[in-house]
């Protein structure tokens, strides 16, 4: 009785810790793309220095936010996890293409968006299980 009622405090508290992971990139993600829907000048001068036209500066905000809201759902996380993953690995891809050394921060989301995941989903920790 009293393994049970351990495993359940435990379970709760990994819950509870991949939410607080997984809020992590969602939000970050969530507001970086509302300058992109707005089309702010710096955001628009960022994606020409990176080598991307104008026009692709609103369809990449749209995308980012659909993206973290599909990830924020409960029966879509997974899907939005791989999309998120699919996001990230684009700003990895376009910071190493032009030498930003800020490259690492797309790349530490991607191990929050899992890591949270993993967390909370017991789904995922049965495909991929902690050995202790």
């Amino acid at each position: 009785m009293q393994r049970s009622a351990e495993k359940t405090a435990g379970s709760t508290k990994m819950l509870w810790a991949g939410h607080v992971v997984s809020a992590v990139p969602a939000l970050l993600i969530l507001v970086g793309s509302v300058p992109k829907i707005l089309k702010l000048a710096a955001v628009v001068e960022g994606f020409r220095q990176a080598g991307f036209p104008e026009h692709t500066v609103l369809p990449v905000g749209i995308i980012e936010l659909a993206c973290a809201i599909v990830y924020l759902i409960p029966r879509t996380r997974v899907l939005g996890a791989i999309l998120m993953t699919g996001v990230l690995g684009g700003a990895i891809a376009t910071n190493l293409r032009v030498g930003n050394p800020a490259s690492i921060a797309p790349a530490i989301l991607g191990v929050l968006v899992w890591g949270g995941l993993f967390l909370r989903d017991e789904r995922l920790r049965a495909l991929i299980p902690a050995r202790h």
